[in-house]
């Protein structure tokens, strides 16, 4: 995350290594003479990892591995057991400058040589660059972004089992370390450039914000300015609360694929919407390429991030609820392994399969009264509950987590009402985008309670936090309405009235959550564009130049306090009627020489090298002198 609040191009060259690469599966599944030479070469850097899977044919469906095929065979000269593969990979992040892939391959072995030792399916190989067959070193060029993106191919490589990824036994073992290593990545690698992005915001555009005048006044106390720094600041303290819990996650060395989906998703689109909000803000500071732009390249960065990984849209529509939807149901899993018992178990799969549905129906009905009990006791509280309530860190908790309490009720009888879709919800993208939006509104709400229980004291937290849970919850209940009112099916209409029914018993009445008051967002705008405990937590990690070095983004942190203060004086000497002291005077003098200096913006003699060759003329300039040949008259004052 420190890393991308100064180059998104070195926060992806040092996250891939350290999350997508094969290093972690090396340590948990190299078999003992692949961990004793390539560990210590990945970890001193002599070798850079990247991981093969996407292929032209197979991307956000990665795992289908369609065209990368390898077969079961014995060395025409040696009769050393190995494989036969033929793959194209692309989007390969690092290729062109890795020293070993990991490499998706779907293993085959017609003639049965694996012995029983090892399985046909995902299968994970390790080559190094310069292995006989493998072309590793063309590379694409992702917008404008500089970190090494290319391909890897092959065709008809022979592959010894040594090179096996765990060996010959964990062949068809793919699936297992694909689902470890990519939560890891999605979970924690591509949500961290998000972090970087939201204190990034946070801390340089909040101070430009108050650097930056227009009609004599600090563009942080126009009204526009203020909502677009306060969804900044509320998205990023979402953003970085669900960072510490999936970090917190992976450090237990757990691989939870949901809700690595959940952070990959949510997180990178709100990093794109943070980033959106700052652009808007520092405007033509922010479009002018040049050193002093330090948001430009986050802007063209994050389209990537929310591209790789499996895109968000896929990840949004089908794969968060698609997996979660019987992963996270207490019953659902045992009863679909009743259903694939073979034939000599039929009796007592059956019975588990007749138990374990009853179980389904008896906790559908427990949701159902709980959501209806739950949504009218919440409503109830929302309603009477003062805006002004928040700053008593207590009230804060207890109101939001009985908020969180009733949306998780909403969110499990929606899930058990999917169930009357059957096989043909996986069909049903839209119904479960708006599932995935609000499951992941809920987690990250739990999250953004949990860092403030962490963080409780911090100057302006409550505000931030009220501003954020309030945001979440009208995702969450908008999520859940709209999922109410297009429930599809043939049972669609009856589910429909049921959810209503469960989730918002008495109509709009139970539906009480709003965007956060203009009163709150000023003040949450406020504590970001000044001075303050808030600002300084986002200041937490963010890269600081050298002192005496130009930054923009330190010189504009560093320029804020000067600024503010003088604006202080200056407004005090207005409202006295009086001429400045001699230290005012110098405070108001030096406060406005960094404006100017810091409002600049870089100006190029020439873009390109063409335009650097002597002689050059723009070709419009070209255009002009060529016309200007032709007539008598060249210049205004001869034609007047």
């Amino acid at each position: 995350a420190k890393l991308a609040t100064q180059c998104f191009d070195a926060n992806a060259t040092v996250a891939v290594p350290n999350s997508l690469g094969p290093g972690e599966l090396l340590a948990r599944y190299g078999t003992d003479d692949q961990k004793e030479y390539f560990l210590p070469r990945l970890a001193n850097g002599t070798l850079i990892p990247c991981f093969g899977l996407t292929g032209p044919h197979s991307g956000s469906d990665a795992t289908s591995l369609i065209g990368s095929d390898c077969v079961v065979s014995e060395h025409p000269v040696t009769g050393e057991l190995g494989v036969v593969a033929s793959f194209k990979k692309r989007y390969i992040t690092l290729a062109p400058v890795a020293g070993v892939v990991g490499l998706g391959l779907n293993l085959t072995d017609p003639k049965g040589l694996l012995g029983g030792n090892g399985e046909e399916g995902f299968t994970v190989a390790l080559l190094e660059r310069g292995h006989e067959g493998l072309r590793m070193g063309p590379r694409h060029i992702p917008l404008s972004a500089a970190f090494m993106n290319g391909t890897v191919e092959g065709e008809d490589v022979w592959i010894p089992m040594t090179s096996i990824l765990g060996g010959q036994e964990r062949c068809g073992f793919g699936w297992n370390m694909f689902v470890e290593c990519l939560a890891e990545g999605r979970g924690v690698s591509l949500p961290a450039g998000s972090i970087g992005a939201a204190r990034s915001v946070v801390a340089g555009v909040g101070a430009y914000s108050r650097v930056r005048k227009q009609f004599k006044v600090p563009i942080a106390e126009f009204g526009g300015i203020q909502e677009a720094m306060a969804k900044a600041g509320s998205d990023g303290l979402i953003t970085i609360a669900g960072g510490d819990v999936m970090n917190a996650i992976v450090d237990n060395h757990e691989a939870p694929m949901v809700i690595s989906s959940v952070m990959k998703q949510n997180c990178t689109e709100r990093g794109r919407r943070i980033v959106e909000c700052g652009m808007d803000i520092a405007a033509g500071s922010a479009i002018c390429r040049g050193d002093k732009n330090y948001m430009g390249n986050a802007y063209m960065s994050l389209p990537i991030a929310i591209t790789v990984e499996g895109a968000n849209i896929m990840t949004r529509s089908f794969q968060i609820i698609g997996q979660g939807l019987t992963r996270c149901h207490p019953h659902m899993s045992d009863l679909m392994r009743a259903l694939q018992l073979p034939p000599s178990e039929e009796k007592e799969g059956v019975q588990i399969f007749v138990k374990q549905f009853h179980k389904i129906v008896g906790h559908g009905i427990t949701n159902f009264f709980g959501s209806v009990a739950k949504g009218i006791g919440s409503t109830f509280s929302s309603k009477i509950r003062s805006k002004s309530a928040y700053k008593n860190g207590d009230d804060l908790l207890a109101h939001h987590e009985k908020q969180l309490l009733r949306l998780s009720n909403n969110f499990a009888l929606t899930a058990d009402l999917c169930f009357t879709l059957g096989g043909r919800l996986k069909f049903e993208e839209l119904l479960m985008g708006r599932l995935a939006d609000a499951l992941g509104a809920i987690y990250l709400g739990y999250a953004t309670l949990h860092h403030y229980h962490r963080r409780r004291g911090i100057e302006g937290l409550e505000a931030l936090t009220e501003h954020a849970m309030l945001r979440l919850e009208r995702e969450a209940q908008d999520a859940l309405y709209a999922a109410s009112e297009n429930f599809p099916g043939p049972l669609g209409p009856v589910a429909s009235t049921v959810m209503k029914m469960g989730c918002f018993p008495l109509g709009g009445i139970t539906r009480p959550y709003a965007d956060p008051s203009d009163v709150l967002t000023k003040e949450v705008s406020r504590l970001l564009t000044t001075p303050s405990e808030i600002r300084s937590m986002f200041e937490e990690g963010i890269y600081s130049a050298p002192e005496g070095a130009v930054h923009q983004m330190t010189d504009l942190i560093s320029a804020l306090p000067i600024c503010v203060e003088a604006d202080k004086v200056a407004t005090s000497l207005r409202r006295e009627k009086r001429d400045p002291t001699a230290d005012e005077a110098n405070l108001i003098a030096k406060a406005d020489a960094l404006r100017d200096a810091l409002i600049q913006v870089d100006v190029f003699e020439h873009a390109t090298a063409e335009e650097a060759q002597p002689g050059f003329v723009r070709p419009a300039l070209l255009g002009t002198e060529e016309r200007f040949a032709s007539m008598d008259k060249t210049v205004f004052r001869e034609a007047a």
